[in-house]
């Protein structure tokens, strides 16, 4: 094997960002190009594939020409992606539908209908519950679009899609990693397959599923054409990569029991690190996905488009974001009036669930501010959103310790932009209950591909070795006693009022 670098990638919300590392784990180059949503219509959020796949290859080749080194000097390629939505692939591997999204909520009577028929079961062997994620997405393309489904041989994730393309594999050898499965709808997690008896019951052949794979396992190489748009040699090898949130949990560090991680993202991801498959029939609110690291579970949950939320704020109603300079001094000053209110300041609260709520599935739920005052200020109301996703956390945080009585929560560490917030870290710290801890360097969701990049071709003896070689803690920010006990008291309101904007939004 040759080559001292190793590249990751990660397909996200906003953009796909690249990065190139040494073997010492240190980013040596970046590249990031902008994503482009389409929203024609009411719900449809949608990407093209191609588009995708020409930013992996250009932001690869931008970091080898910042790095300035050789094309044989990398020796691996890992892509991560967007988990929750698909994209329908045709007999010669490429893309026949638009990368339906994950933030798409056209799939909602889907929802309803494998809730329904087989909600638990589906729950029960996946490890998720139906929302917006693969299975009600597939049965959407399958009743409302059956030519194009006709046509489409496997429905694989934008990570899957982009390796495909960069190997030039067709159908037959079209895959999925083993960290997407929760999501799947049709999957024994647990066996690490696909479930006849799923597949009957929602009438879906199994032969539109892809061959399900490691993440570090090598499943093809760069060929010439694809070589030459990267800026690489030929023969390369991929990596299937992961999940993008698991990406990130696996770069900051959770490859051992008790590690939480906030994703502090487009998407609010909050997740656990444990040794045990255990899904949450009960509440169905946590998900429980494989890490990437074997023998490991992430229980999780998340806020669909939760850090989102905060750009509306800027953008729509504090009248920031004109230019990137005037965003950053307006964010600055919101995050600064917003920590000197008096921390037992009576404030509204915020619902962040602005497209439904995810964890559980309340797709009729909509975002909102309850509790307004006269005397309530911008800071106020900024500070509430933040407040809403921490609240949402707390109830996580409770229906985790119910599954999983003996677990301890050792820390929670926190990637994305949010992460950057200190009055955002105080407030989870407190709600948790536990340290949130910063990663020094944070290369979120790229580090993570890299790594099992770097843990397939073997330039590291397990992905433990690799955590513990590359990952580097940083600022730990601790829970403050009053904050703790006034948070506590406010997520069993947040609760209540959940329920009730829940009934509301039904027509109860």
């Amino acid at each position: 094997m040759s080559g001292r670098f190793t590249i990751g990638v990660d397909i996200g919300t906003q953009g796909t960002k690249a990065a190139l590392f040494s073997h010492a784990g240190r980013p040596v180059a970046t590249a990031f190009r902008a994503s482009q949503l389409h929203r024609p219509g009411p719900g449809i959020v949608e990407e093209d594939p191609q588009r995708q796949v020409a930013s992996v290859c250009q932001t690869i080749r931008q970091c080898v020409r910042k790095a300035r080194i050789a094309t044989s000097d990398v020796a691996a390629i890992g892509i991560a992606g967007q988990m929750a939505g698909l994209i329908g692939v045709g007999a010669d591997g490429g893309c026949v539908t638009p990368y339906d999204s994950w933030l798409d909520t056209r799939c909602k009577p889907y929802i309803a209908k494998m809730t329904g028929l087989a909600g638990d079961e589906v729950l029960r062997k996946t490890g998720c519950f139906p929302s917006f994620n693969h299975g009600p997405k597939i049965l959407w393309w399958m009743h409302e679009r059956k030519a194009v489904f006709r046509s489409i041989r496997a429905f694989v994730q934008p990570g899957g899609y982009a390796a495909m393309r960069l190997c030039g594999l067709d159908a037959r050898a079209a895959f999925i990693d083993k960290t997407y499965l929760h999501f799947s709808g049709f999957a024994d997690n647990r066996l690490g397959r696909w479930d006849e008896e799923l597949c009957r019951t929602f009438g879906l052949d199994p032969a539109k599923l892809p061959r399900i794979v490691d993440p570090h396992q090598i499943v093809g190489e760069l060929t010439p054409s694809m070589a030459h748009r990267c800026g690489l040699r030929a023969g390369v090898p991929v990596v299937a990569g992961c999940g993008d949130s698991v990406a990130s949990f696996l770069s900051c560090g959770a490859a051992n029991e008790g590690i939480c991680v906030d994703v502090a993202g487009t998407a609010s991801v909050f997740a656990a690190t444990t040794t045990t498959f255990r899904p949450d029939v009960r509440n169905k609110t946590l998900g429980c996905g494989q890490a990437a690291t074997a023998g490991l579970w992430h229980p999780y949950a998340y806020i669909n488009g939760g850090g989102m939320n905060v750009e509306w704020f800027l953008r729509e109603l504090a009248g920031a974001g004109r230019t990137w300079a005037t965003r950053e001094k307006d964010l600055a000053r919101l995050n600064r009036l917003a920590s000197a209110l008096p921390p037992d300041e009576p404030g509204p609260m915020f619902v962040p669930h602005m497209e439904g709520r995810v964890c559980p599935s309340q797709p009729l739920l909509r975002g909102a501010w309850v509790e307004l005052g006269w005397r309530q200020s911008a800071a106020h109301l900024y500070r509430a959103v933040l407040e809403g996703v921490a609240m949402e956390y707390g109830i996580y945080r409770n229906v985790l310790a119910r599954l999983y009585p003996s677990l301890k929560l050792a820390e929670v560490r926190i990637t994305g932009g949010g992460a950057n917030s200190i009055l955002w870290n105080r407030i989870k710290a407190a709600v948790l209950d536990a340290p949130v801890v910063r990663i020094s360097g944070d290369a979120g969701a790229p580090m993570g591909a890299a790594m099992l990049a770097g843990f397939g071709v073997g330039l590291f003896k397990s992905l433990t070795d690799a955590a513990a070689r590359w990952v580097h803690l940083g600022r730990s920010q601790r829970p403050e006693k009053e904050m703790t006990a006034r948070y506590r008291n406010m997520v069993a309101r947040y609760e209540r009022l959940l329920d009730s904007l829940n009934a509301f939004a039904a027509g109860d």
